[in-house]
């Protein structure tokens, strides 16, 4: 009995996937925004303002203005709370980045190191930590892409 040939190859059109290099340079972020204790916040600030000024509202139809200061002092608590808990470490933000997200931030690193080489995260690490203006650089980059990707405010914590 002969020996069958091998299937044929099977030809998939290119998918581009997520590198070795963007793995890297996630990392690059986490370490970074953790070294400069960033939190960041997702716009959902206008949960808590919707409850406060809604409340207050409804506060002032049925109670006049006794009724705005009572449903308003209310609705920020309750605002408050709605919003309580959405501040998180920016590395867990990041690492909750979906793929294009993470190659939007990828793209924006990438332009501010240009053409830095490095073979590994733990040398790209050393570069980027040794150097204080590519620091300062990539922690803007960073910001920039939180505030204006993510649409999140960004706290350093003390």
């Amino acid at each position: 009995m002969s020996a069958l040939p091998p299937p044929p190859a099977i030809v998939t059109p290119h998918v581009r996937s997520m590198g070795p290099r963007v793995d890297e340079v996630m990392k690059l972020c986490c370490e970074l925004s953790a070294n400069q204790q960033i939190k960041t916040a997702v716009k959902s600030s206008g949960k808590g303002a919707a409850a406060a000024g809604g409340l207050a509202f409804a506060g002032g139809l049925f109670g006049g203005p006794l009724g705005i200061a009572v449903g308003g002092a209310v609705g920020g608590l309750l605002g408050c709370w709605l919003t309580s808990g959405e501040f998180k470490p920016l590395p867990q933000i990041i690492m909750e980045l979906s793929p294009p997200q993470q190659q939007k931030l990828y793209d924006d690193v990438m332009a501010v190191l240009g053409d830095v080489q490095w073979t590994d995260v733990a040398q790209l690490l050393a570069l980027v930590m040794s150097n204080g203006a590519l620091k300062q650089q990539l922690t803007a980059a960073l910001v920039g892409f939180v505030t204006k990707e993510l649409q999140a405010e960004v706290h350093y914590v003390d």
